[in-house]
C-alpha cells in the first residue's frame, strides 16, 4: 500500500505504514558485562532466528564501498525468516538454515526473535563531566511563563568542569556510559572531544577516551572536535586552533578525524574551510556539523573537500540537500538533538527518496540530546524525519559503520565482525513503532556476550 509523506513542505510516496506520532524518553537497561574480547572464545551458535543480514541481494543498485548504500538499497534487510548464525573466533562462521552445532558450542534458542547486526552511532559526544539539569529545568520554567528562556552559554558549565576533571575521572565516566549504551544494543560508538576548547583540556579528552575503548568489549571511534565552539576573540582563537592545536593533536593521534560546528554560535564558514584545509593537506578524514540553526553555506564547502559526513541538517536548504544526495559524502541526522530542543526535524525521507546516503546518530551529549537509546532514534526517525523502519535500521547499522570507515561490520554474513543484538522482537518494525524500554535481549560484541537481560 502506497503511503504519501509529508515532510517540511517535501511531499513523496514510499511503501510502508503509519505509525502515531508519539513522544516519550528512553530508560535504558543497566548492562551485564563480560571482559574484553579475545581471540579463540567460545563458538556460539544462535538458532532458529528471524534474522536481518542486511546483505543485499545480487542485483540490488545503491551500494558503495565500503557498504554504504543508497535509494531502494535502503530498504534491502535481507530477511531470513528462521534460519541459524554460527559464531567462532570473533567472527561470523556460517549462516544458513540448519548449521550443525560445533563441539562444546554455546547454543542460543532465538524462538524466533530478531536477530540484527549491533546498533552503530556515529555521532556521539559521550565523553564529558559535569551537567546543566538545573538551567534545564529552570529553562523549561521560563517556557512554560511564556518568557524567552535565557540561555546564556550552554556549553561553559560542561567546559569548565572538563577542564576540572581529571583524565582518570573522564575516562570511568565514559565507561560508565559505555556500559548502559551497550546494554542497549550499540556495539560501535563514536566519541568526540571538544568540551576543553583549549589544547591541554582536548588532549586529556582524546586520552580519556583511548582508555575507556581499551576497557570496552565493543569498538570506540575517537574524533577530535576541534572547532567545536568559540573561547576569545573568534579570530584569534580559530587562528590559534589551526596553527597550534591542529598539529598537536594529529601528532599524538596520527589519522584521527577532524570536526567542526559551524554556525552563528559556533565557527564560521571561512574558520571551518581553514581547518578543514590543513587537516586534509596531513591525510585526515573530515567531517561537519551543519545548518543545525540556519543555513550557512558549509555544505557547499565540505562537498568540495569531500568531506566525510555532514551532519546535522535540521535547516538545510534544499538545492544543499539536493547536492550532498548526488554526492558520496553520507548526511548523519541526529532526530534526538530535534526532539529535545522541540525544533525542526532533518528531512531524511525526502533526501533519501532524492538519493542520498543516510546515517542516523544519537548524538549523546549533556547538552541538546541526552540520549544514547537507539531505539529512540529509530522510532523518532520514523514519526519525524519520514523514514520507514527498514531504512531507519539500515541508517543506524551498515550505513553508520561506513561513516567510521568500517567495512567488517553492520551485515550478518561470512567474515564479519560477530556484533549482534537479539531483540525480544519477533517482527523488526516494532524498533520504530515501540518507544521508551529497551527491546534488546542479548548483546554479542566481538563474538562474546557482553550484555544480556537474562
Amino acid at each position: 500500500m502506497a503511503l504519501a509523506r509529508a515532510n517540511a513542505g517535501w511531499e513523496y510516496n514510499v511503501r510502508g505504514r503509519q505509525v502515531p506520532r508519539d513522544e516519550a524518553a528512553f530508560s535504558p537497561v543497566a548492562p551485564k558485562t563480560a571482559g574484553r574480547t579475545l581471540a579463540g572464545s567460545m563458538a556460539l551458535l544462535i538458532r532458529r532466528a528471524r534474522i536481518l543480514t542486511l546483505t543485499l541481494p545480487p542485483t540490488a543498485a545503491g551500494a558503495l564501498a565500503p557498504g554504504a548504500r543508497r535509494g531502494a538499497a535502503l530498504r534491502e534487510l535481507g530477511v531470513i525468516p528462521r534460519g541459524d548464525v554460527l559464531v567462532d573466533d570473533g567472527k561470523i562462521a556460517a549462516v544458513g538454515t540448519e548449521i550443525a552445532a560445533p563441539p562444546d558450542a554455546e547454543i542460543i534458542d532465538a524462538d524466533g526473535r530478531v536477530l540484527m547486526p549491533g546498533f552503530v552511532d556515529c555521532h556521539t559526544h559521550a565523553c564529558w563531566a559535569g551537567d546543566r539539569v538545573d538551567a534545564w529545568e529552570k529553562e523549561l520554567q521560563e517556557s512554560v511563563a511564556g518568557k524567552s528562556p535565557k540561555t546564556p552559554d550552554r556549553l561553559q558549565p560542561i567546559v569548565h568542569a572538563v577542564r576540572e576533571a581529571t583524565r582518570k575521572q573522564l575516562a570511568a565516566a565514559l565507561r560508565t556510559r559505555l556500559d548502559l549504551i551497550l546494554a542497549g544494543g550499540t556495539t560501535t560508538i563514536e566519541v568526540k572531544s571538544g568540551y576543553g576548547l583549549n589544547l591541554d583540556a582536548e588532549l586529556k579528552q582524546l586520552h580519556a577516551i583511548q582508555r575507556a575503548a581499551q576497557e570496552f568489549p565493543g569498538t570506540v571511534i575517537s574524533t577530535a572536535l576541534l572547532g567545536h565552539a568559540l573561547d576569545g576573540e573568534p579570530a584569534t582563537y580559530t587562528r590559534m586552533v589551526v596553527r597550534e592545536m591542529l598539529p598537536a593533536v594529529w601528532h599524538e593521534f596520527p589519522g584521527i578525524t577532524e570536526d567542526a560546528r559551524c554556525g552563528a554560535d559556533a565557527w564560521p564558514v571561512e574558520a571551518c574551510v581553514r581547518l578543514f584545509e590543513r587537516a586534509r593537506n596531513h591525510g585526515l578524514p573530515i567531517r561537519v556539523h551543519a545548518d543545525e540553526l540556519a543555513p550557512t553555506g558549509i555544505v557547499a564547502e565540505a562537498l568540495k573537500m569531500h568531506a566525510r559526513s555532514i551532519d546535522h541538517l535540521e535547516n538545510a536548504a534544499k538545492a544543499d540537500l539536493l547536492a550532498l544526495a548526488e554526492s558520496h559524502t553520507c548526511a548523519v541526522m541526529l532526530p534526538a538533538a530535534s526532539f529535545h530542543a522541540r525544533e525542526r526535524y532533518a528531512r531524511a525521507g525526502a533526501f533519501v527518496d532524492s538519493g542520498g546516503l543516510l546515517a542516523l546518530a544519537s548524538d549523546y551529549n549533556p547538552i541538546s540530546a541526552p540520549t544514547h537509546a537507539m531505539p529512540f532514534v529509530i522510532a523518532l526517525a520514523v514519526r519525524y524525519c519520514g523514514l520507514t523502519p527498514a531504512e531507519a535500521i539500515v541508517a543506524t547499522t551498515v550505513n553508520a559503520a561506513a561513516v567510521l570507515g568500517l567495512d567488517d561490520r553492520g551485515t550478518i554474513e561470512p567474515g564479519k565482525r560477530a556484533d549482534l543484538i537479539l531483540l525480544r522482537h519477533r517482527d523488526e518494525r516494532l524498533l520504530a513503532y515501540e518507544f521508551g524500554s529497551n527491546p534488546v535481549d542479548l548483546v554479542i560484541a566481538g563474538g562474546r556476550r557482553v550484555a544480556s537481560k537474562t
